[in-house]
């Protein structure tokens, strides 16, 4: 594979420039130039994020929507105005339907618990056998208390989510759809628009975990119009401890709270409680005020970008990925659905997932091995754990030669 190869991306995304906004990607490891790729873990935070992180904490940081004072009053303003950017990146209709939490699993965690006294035993839950366990452990959780049964929608070999078979899972005890836009292991794509008008026609509501979507493809709900949207935000180059769910308003209103305490209520007697609407009515206790406003920062370094030029350029390298891994022999891709992300795992015959981990780190690549907290699918595949190199916004065609010619070390070590 010749440089002149590589597949072309839009000369309006200049990743060179990109990356010189993360400092930590100047980083040696070993005495190598950092290669991160375990982008679907975590992802690395620009300078624009952690100057806001600093700004808040060092010059603008008070309890918010409780004092009047005017650090309070900034602060509110600042964390009011994460919910509002947040809400334009999802294109939810309102501020109101954009609820804090301290990630995806915690999002998720709210739905499970607060659609719990509308659960019947026998009553149905749909996941894929494709989903992360923080989309499949609250679910058991009703399977647990409720008697909830969950059936699974099941792919393709090559990870293509099988839509029709899907469709057969519905019946009229369906009360709930929680699935994934983008597998955190293969990278498929599930049309999620599909499922959701299909689960709504058989009166179910759908939950999406955008964990993996949101940080490599625009996200619309009212496109979807799914009744829940989750994202993180350590993955969308913000901090960690800060997550988002959208809802829809009426639903929201009607699902009980997660947690009690302050500012979720409207009034405490002796004898009784009124809670809050949405989003207040999720957000007991002091919120996370900086993470909120560094993952603000996240989303508007994201849409300076670009969102449709981050996609094209993650895939070129995608593309470009494959094209190079197909050349390490004896290694196995898990999962080659048309119009996947940018996420790769893998095994190399006769080698554990580890010890290829720890090998080409020693190279200055970093990838995760394990199972991904994805175990149903690896189960599926029939593998106990794979390496996983997943891209970003600031990978490059470079640094994928990095990834093969540190492969090709390994495969020699262990040959």
């Amino acid at each position: 594979m010749t440089k002149v190869e590589k597949i072309a991306v839009t000369t309006a995304y200049d990743v060179e420039k990109v990356r010189k906004d993360f400092p930590i990607l100047s980083t040696q490891v070993y005495g190598k130039p950092l290669v991160y790729l375990d982008n679907g873990a975590s992802a690395q935070k620009p300078t624009a994020v952690i100057d806001a992180i600093t700004k808040a904490y060092t010059e603008e940081y008070a309890n918010v929507h409780r004092g009047l004072h005017y650090l309070s009053n900034t602060a509110t303003e600042n964390f009011e105005a994460a919910r509002e950017i947040t809400r334009r990146f999802l294109n939810a209709p309102s501020v109101d339907e954009i609820v804090f939490t301290k990630s995806t699993t915690e999002a998720i965690n709210l739905v499970s618990y607060g659609i719990e006294d509308d659960i019947q035993e026998g009553d149905e839950i749909i996941i894929s056998i494709l989903e992360h366990h923080s989309n499949i452990v609250p679910w058991h959780f009703l399977r647990e208390r409720k008697g909830a049964v969950i059936k699974w929608a099941p792919i393709a070999e090559d990870g293509t989510f099988l839509l029709e078979e899907f469709e057969k899972l519905l019946t009229d005890r369906t009360k709930l759809v929680a699935i994934t836009q983008m597998s955190n292991v293969t990278g498929t794509v599930v049309p999620v628009k599909e499922v959701t008008r299909l689960a709504h026609e058989r009166g179910a509501k759908v939950l999406i975990d955008g964990s993996q979507s949101a940080v490599h493809m625009p996200v619309d709900v009212q496109d979807l119009d799914c009744d829940f949207f989750v994202i993180t935000g350590h993955k969308l180059y913000g901090p960690s401890g800060i997550g988002a769910l959208y809802g829809k308003k009426e639903i929201l209103n009607n699902l009980r709270p997660f947690q009690g305490g302050g500012e979720m209520i409207k009034d405490v007697t002796e004898c009784h409680v009124t809670y809050a609407e949405a989003p207040h009515r999720f957000e007991a206790g002091t919120p996370p005020i900086v993470q909120a406003i560094g993952l603000g920062a996240a989303l508007d370094y994201m849409d300076t970008l670009g969102r449709e030029n981050i996609a094209l350029h993650e895939a070129s390298l995608r593309d470009y990925a494959q094209q190079r891994l197909k050349e390490v022999n004896s290694l196995k891709i898990f999962g080659n659905a048309k119009g996947k992300g940018a996420i790769f795992s893998f095994e190399i015959e006769g080698v554990h997932a580890h010890d290829i981990s720890m090998v080409i780190d020693r190279e200055g690549v970093a990838v995760r091995a394990g199972t991904h907290c994805a175990q149903p699918l690896l189960a599926r595949y029939g593998v106990t754990s794979t390496c996983r190199a997943s891209f970003g916004l600031y990978n490059t065609h470079a640094e994928v030669d990095r990834l093969v010619e540190a492969l090709r070390k390994a495969q020699m070590m262990f040959g």
